[in-house]
C-alpha cells in the first residue's frame, strides 16, 4: 500500500456478517440499520460500513455520532476522505458542472458547516481498506476502486462494465471476494471463480422507484443474500426540506428516483425506476 494509508483485518468470518453502505446523513436510516442488526442478532464488530456516513441528507453529525457509538467498522469513503482533510469538495468523481456536481455542493457545504474537529479527526483516522477470510478465501471490504491506487478511492463500479474492469481491481487488490460501495446500487458480480458483492447504500434509494433502501448479509460458507431496508423516509425528507437541502434528493427518499443520472452507464440508467430483483 501507500505509505501512510491504514488498512485494517477482520480475520476469519466465523458469523453472519451484515454489510451497507452510504448512511449519507440519513440519521432515520442508520438507526433502522442498527435496529435490524439487533432484530438479526447481529453484533456490531459483524456489521460493516463501506463509507461515505456522511453525505446527502440532513443530520451530518448525529449520523456520525450513531456510527461510532455503535462501533461498527467502517471503510473510509471519498466524503470521509474530504471531511477529514479539509478539502473543498466532496471528492465524489462527478464530473464538473453536472447536476450531480452542482447538488453536492450544497449538501457537502451543509456537512461542512455541522462537523465538529472530532468527527473530522476520526474520518481522516478510517481505514481504505479492511481485509478479512471468508470460507478459506482473501477478501478485501473497499468504497470505490482500487485499480487507480489506494489513494483514488472514488472510482465508479457498475455491475454492467466489462469483466476486464473487475478483473483489475481483484488484482490490485489479491483478492478473490470484495466487498464495494460508492456506486449506491445493489449488485452481485462474477468474474472468474471471484466475487464482488456491492451492497447498495442505506442512506438513498437505489433509483428503483421505491423508498427502500438495500443493505446485505454475507454467510461464513460464502453465501450472500440483499435486503431492502425500510424506515422512516417520510421523516427523512422533512428533515431535509427544514434543512433547506436540494430538493431532488428530498423527494427522491420519497420517490425512489435520483434527480440525476450523471454517472451512470446506459445499462443502468435504461433500468432507472425498475424495482430490483433480489430481495431476501
Amino acid at each position: 500500500m501507500t505509505a501512510g494509508l491504514r488498512s485494517d483485518d477482520l480475520g476469519r468470518i466465523d458469523g453472519p456478517l451484515l454489510v451497507f453502505g452510504g448512511p449519507y446523513s440519513n440519521l432515520h436510516a442508520t438507526e433502522a440499520i442498527i435496529a435490524e442488526a439487533a432484530r438479526r442478532g447481529i453484533p456490531p464488530e459483524r456489521c460493516l460500513c463501506t463509507g461515505d456516513v456522511v453525505a446527502y441528507c440532513a443530520d451530518p453529525a448525529e449520523t456520525v455520532a450513531l456510527i461510532r457509538d455503535w462501533g461498527c467498522p467502517v471503510v473510509m469513503g471519498n466524503c470521509e476522505e474530504s471531511l477529514g482533510s479539509g478539502a473543498e469538495d466532496c471528492g465524489c468523481g462527478f464530473e464538473e458542472g453536472t447536476a450531480c456536481d452542482l447538488l453536492s455542493a450544497q449538501w457537502f457545504a451543509h456537512a461542512n458547516a455541522r462537523l465538529d474537529d472530532d468527527a473530522r479527526a476520526w474520518m481522516a483516522s478510517l481505514p481504505r481498506k479492511i481485509t478479512f477470510v471468508l470460507n478459506g478465501r482473501k477478501g478485501a471490504a473497499i468504497h470505490g476502486g482500487w485499480a487507480g491506487g489506494p489513494d483514488a478511492i472514488n472510482r465508479f463500479l457498475f455491475a454492467s462494465q466489462p469483466d476486464d474492469a473487475f478483473g483489475a481491481e481483484f488484482d490490485a487488490l489479491g483478492a478473490e471476494v470484495v466487498l464495494a460501495g460508492h456506486c449506491g446500487l445493489p449488485f452481485a458480480r462474477q468474474v472468474d471463480a471471484r466475487l464482488w458483492l456491492n451492497a447498495g447504500v442505506i442512506g438513498m434509494p437505489a433509483n428503483d422507484g421505491r423508498p427502500a433502501t438495500w443493505f446485505m448479509t454475507v454467510e461464513p460458507d460464502g453465501g450472500y443474500s440483499f435486503h431492502a431496508l425500510r424506515y422512516d423516509h417520510a421523516a427523512a425528507a422533512a428533515a431535509m426540506r427544514s434543512a433547506h437541502l436540494a430538493e431532488g434528493y428530498a423527494a427522491g427518499l420519497e420517490t425512489g428516483r435520483w434527480p440525476s443520472l450523471d454517472i451512470l452507464p446506459e445499462v443502468e440508467r435504461r433500468a432507472a425506476g425498475l424495482p430490483h430483483r433480489m430481495i431476501a
